[in-house]
This record gives structure tokens, sequence and C-alpha cells, in this order.
């Protein structure tokens, strides 16, 4: 349990830091924002927990691919906002585009050879 409150503790900071970043400093929040350090931290959690080469690498490559399907919802906001669309609704379609591609790769990835 201790461990499980660090993991918690720290994630939570990174993303108190980026959105008080992104308050000030719009640009330099969305490059912080933009690092994987969700990925990392959750890479260095598993790793401890689990020691495990294949499943580590199994983990990251899987990682990547589903990195992808992400990447237009944060075309797809601003468009929409810049548009006349307020936040909300511009943020839940972009989410539910988001889980629209999610399930696209997790059903189309293995027909093509992709490991997800």
């Amino acid at each position: 349990m201790p461990f499980f409150l660090l993991k918690a503790a720290l994630s939570g900071i990174i993303i108190a830091i980026v959105s008080t970043l992104a308050k000030r400093y719009p640009a330099f929040g969305a490059l912080v924002a933009s690092l994987p350090l969700v990925s990392v931290l959750g890479m260095m959690w598993l790793w401890r927990e689990r020691p495990d080469a294949a499943n580590m690498a199994a983990h990251a490559e899987a990682t990547f691919w589903y990195v992808l399907p992400s990447l237009p919802m944060f075309l797809v906001i601003p468009a929409l906002m810049r548009h006349g669309m307020h936040f909300w609704p511009a943020l839940g379609l972009g989410c539910a585009l988001t889980v629209i591609l999610y399930l696209a790769m997790t059903t189309l990835g293995p027909r093509i050879g992709i490991p997800v």
C-alpha cells in the first residue's frame, strides 16, 4: 500500500505541475505534458513490480502503438474551439474520437501485424 500511495502522489504532483505551468506558459506546459512522463513512470513501476524483459518490451511497444490513436484528439479539440465550440463539448468529441480510434487499433492492429 505505501508504494501505491507513492505512485499516486508522484503522478498527481506531475499533473499539478503541468497544469500550473500551462496557466502561465501554455507552450511550455504543453511541452512538459507531451513528455512521456506517465509512460516512463509506468515502466519504472512495472519493472519494479515485475522485472521481466519480455513483458517490458511488449508493454513499451504496445504503448507506442496506442499513442498513435490519441494524437488526432490534440488537433480536433483546438480546431473545434477555433470554430466556436466551447471547451467541454470539444473535449468530449476529442475523447470520443480517441475511443473510436483505440477500438479501431485494437480491432485492426492484430489483423495487420501490430502487437496490441
